[in-house]
């Protein structure tokens, strides 16, 4: 009688009615809105602060190339001396006090600015008058020497080469570094979830191995079918996990939003003035059009359906190991010596992902890599993106479900001894036994 529906329902309703698994489904969204809310409402006060900066320039040079903004006021000073200044800053509460020497030649007034204040200043804010004051400075020394600022403005030319396939399809630069986002966000989340609940599989079998229910279930239930209930319920829980926290992290920044009168668009860093002059850059808002464009022309149906297809067969893969280490083991601790052959082959295909796929997603070691089962998942999932022929992603995608059924027969044979193994610290030697019984 095939027992597998009735043990994957009991290991669902285990986890899922489990109370630690539903304070953290509920808890752990409300913490993160929480610390997200308070991050942005902190970012709020720091951006709605105004910073007065008096600036003293006794060179003549640079008095009026700072202009008021939203979040910084600018006094300029004239006939004082710089002892003056000082005081004057520190009775008026300002920033800081911008210093530039009075000297005659530009190269020697470049290195003759100082900027005073109580506390270390924003780095921000100081890359912001340093990218001005170098402007001013390099347009005036080029006025000295009699050359024309608007003949080299009209010089410039900017070169952008248009990219295109073969077959007329037109992409840029721009397209190879949304595809590596798309990848990296994949491999990034499937590693995750193994972690997450390749551990929550593990933890459940050593839970029943040593309080000895698992004598009572496996005399009526088969070791392969009891290892694939408990990989498939504890998957489905945590993907029920996953869907909570999805729609109750929606519902409460969207309370959060409302109520509080938080918004999250403005959690924005120190940076802010900074990044609207940039914004304001035409060549940066063509970039941003670029990238909209280049994430349309993505494959979302096949990225779609192979991220869900090669998620799933990659998390069974790795949940069979997990469940093969939980019945050697009698506790957590045993598991370190077990849990390096499973992580390694995750990290090398990240780091494959992003060192090789990048630079040739069609090379030799980007192939061989997308084909071998433990790293296709991620490797695979990455060179999509660039364009992998159907039938790459099928031969792919075949070999890690061959894979996934010949590690389930493997692990059912460690699984089948190694559970009513109790007392014990297994070895590799041991469990290589276990395989031949």
């Amino acid at each position: 009688m095939n027992h597998l529906p009735l043990i994957i329902k009991r290991e669902y309703l285990t986890k899922v009615k489990n109370k630690a698994f539903i304070v953290m489904t509920f808890l752990s969204p409300i913490i993160m809105i929480a610390l997200i809310s308070v991050v942005t409402y902190l970012s709020q006060l720091n951006n709605d602060k105004i910073r007065t900066i008096t600036i003293l320039d006794e060179s003549g040079f640079l008095h009026d190339v700072f202009e008021n903004s939203d979040n910084t006021t600018y006094n300029v000073l004239e006939n004082m001396s710089l002892e003056d200044a000082i005081t004057l800053t520190k009775e008026t509460s300002a920033y800081g006090l911008l210093h530039v020497d009075k000297l005659v030649e530009i190269d020697d007034v470049s290195t003759h600015i100082k900027f005073f204040s109580e506390e270390s200043p924003s780095l921000s804010i100081i890359s912001n008058i340093e990218s001005k004051l170098e402007s001013k400075l390099t347009n005036i020394k080029l006025q000295d020497q009699g050359i024309n600022l608007e003949v080299i403005n009209a010089s410039k030319v900017h070169v952008n080469v248009t990219q295109e396939s073969f077959e007329g399809e037109e992409t840029s630069k721009v397209d190879s570094f949304v595809k590596l986002a798309f990848g990296i966000a994949a491999g990034y989340l499937l590693f995750m979830f193994i972690i997450i609940y390749g551990n929550m599989i593990m933890r459940s079998v050593i839970e029943e191995k040593t309080s000895r229910i698992i004598e009572v279930i496996i005399s009526s239930v088969k070791p392969v079918q009891l290892m694939l209930g408990k990989i498939i319920g504890t998957s489905l829980a945590g993907l029920t996990q996953f869907v909570i926290w999805l729609i109750l992290g929606g519902v409460l920044l969207t309370i959060v939003s409302l109520f509080f009168g938080i918004d999250m668009g403005q959690m924005q860093t120190p940076q802010q003035e900074m990044m609207q002059q940039v914004m304001e850059n035409p060549e940066l808002n063509t970039e941003i059009q670029n990238i909209m464009t280049a994430f349309y022309n993505l494959p979302l149906v096949n990225l779609i359906l192979a991220f869900i297809l090669f998620f799933i067969g990659g998390y069974l893969l790795y949940s069979s190991f997990y469940a093969a280490i939980g019945a050697a083991v009698d506790n957590e601790t045993d598991t370190q010596q077990f849990m390096l052959p499973i992580i390694m082959p995750l990290m090398l295909a990240v780091y494959i992902g992003i060192f090789t796929v990048i630079e040739d997603p069609h090379g030799t070691v980007s192939t061989v890599f997308s084909f071998i089962p433990l790293t296709s998942p991620v490797v695979m999932l990455m060179r999509i993106p660039f364009g992998v022929p159907l039938w790459q992603q099928l031969i792919s995608f075949l070999i890690l479900i061959g894979t996934f059924m010949f590690t389930v027969w493997f692990a059912a044979k460690i699984y089948r001894v190694g559970i009513l193994m109790y007392g014990k610290k297994p070895s590799y030697k041991e469990i290589v036994k276990w395989i031949k019984y």
